[in-house]
């Protein structure tokens, strides 16, 4: 199944001042439709053109470096442009996800502060997670295109951490960026739909 750039769930202009429509433009347009490109053309080359983007990440993680980093691309921000809406962010969680946030992670507190520190501490372009791994929630964080898929994790909320992500808006402040994301964009609700569906 070929890799297509889905469209955003939203105005460009519905972010901001969070997330600007030049960073959206810039991110949405160029840099995800950039992974989708490639990831075609290299999972063409691999003979994995009719693979699933979940497929390529797996079959190609250690193996061929150049398509992970497009596949794993497109696949994190599949999830990223969902993972944000207007009005998005703060504490109120859907009830199965606080309760397993509280049971899990400690709390919400505790969940915003891990889940900034985790963005926070990851060297140079990557991601901070959160993940379901053996039934239960872990912060997680990246490197690069890599995602918690190939460590036997299933992502259900990630932001991300390459400059192209928040520079417009933030310059070289990504701890600010990250607190905006957490208190102000995210889609919580989505974020439960990933929870269900991980069988969780």
């Amino acid at each position: 199944m070929a890799f297509t750039l889905p469209p955003l769930p939203y105005d460009y202009d519905a972010l901001a001042p969070y997330m600007s429509r030049e960073t959206l433009e810039y991110h949405h347009d160029k840099h995800h439709q950039a992974y989708v490109d490639m990831g075609n053309k290299l999972a063409g080359e691999a003979g994995l053109g009719d693979a699933s983007v979940e497929e390529v990440i797996k079959q190609s993680f250690g193996k061929n470096q150049p398509l992970f980093n497009n596949a794993g691309q497109h696949y994190n921000h599949i999830h990223f442009w969902n993972w944000m809406k207007k009005g998005g962010g703060g504490k109120s969680l859907p009830g199965k996800l606080q309760t397993a946030v509280d049971s899990d992670l400690g709390g919400y507190d505790k969940f915003r502060n891990d889940f900034i520190e985790a963005g926070k501490g990851q060297f140079g372009s990557g991601w901070a997670w959160l993940a379901v791994k053996d039934g239960k929630l872990q912060v997680m964080k990246t490197p690069n295109g890599e995602n918690p898929l190939v460590h036997g994790a299933q992502p259900i909320l990630g932001v991300d951490v390459w400059e192209h992500s928040y520079y417009i808006d933030y310059r070289n402040a990504r701890p600010k960026y990250l607190e905006a994301f957490v208190d102000n964009l995210i889609n919580w609700d989505y974020v439960l739909e990933r929870y269900e569906a991980a069988g969780a």
